[in-house]
């Protein structure tokens, strides 16, 4: 269960870019619906960190890529009007690099762009989401 869960969801993301510009996905679910954010998901049992970012690639933009190395580590919280935990996800976001496939958004996904660095906070790019951006930049 994501809403209200018991203990935390480990989730990964990936920094994609291409020409100086970086993979967003608009969620389609909750949390973050509607929301320009990094491509990725919860991981599934059995499954490898570096696993779960390729497969979320695939379902949520349909490309493929190579899964390099973490960024960043961070937890993303969410409390309802009444203080309790509504969303605890413990995030692992990787640099990736386009290996092939078509980009199209997919499962999960409302929608799925390019997006210039300078553009993120005119689109609603959590803080968090775009400190993540630099930093990948930045190496």
């Amino acid at each position: 269960m994501r809403k209200y869960p018991d203990r935390p969801i480990v989730g990964v993301g990936a920094v994609v870019f291409d020409r100086g510009r970086v993979l967003l996905v608009r969620r389609g679910q909750e949390p973050l619906k509607d929301e320009w954010s990094l491509p990725g998901g919860a991981v599934e049992l059995g499954e490898t960190l570096e696993e779960a970012v390729a497969r979320e690639l695939r379902e949520e933009t349909g490309l493929d890529v190579e899964v390099g190395a973490a960024v960043e580590a961070l937890d993303r919280i969410s409390r309802d009007a009444d203080g309790r935990v509504e969303y605890h996800y413990v995030l692992v976001d990787y640099a990736c690099t386009v290996r092939g496939g078509r980009l199209t958004a997919g499962t999960d996904a409302a929608d799925v762009r390019w997006a210039d660095v300078t553009e993120l906070e005119g689109l609603g790019v959590s803080r968090k989401a775009i400190s993540v951006i630099k930093k990948a930049l930045s190496r």
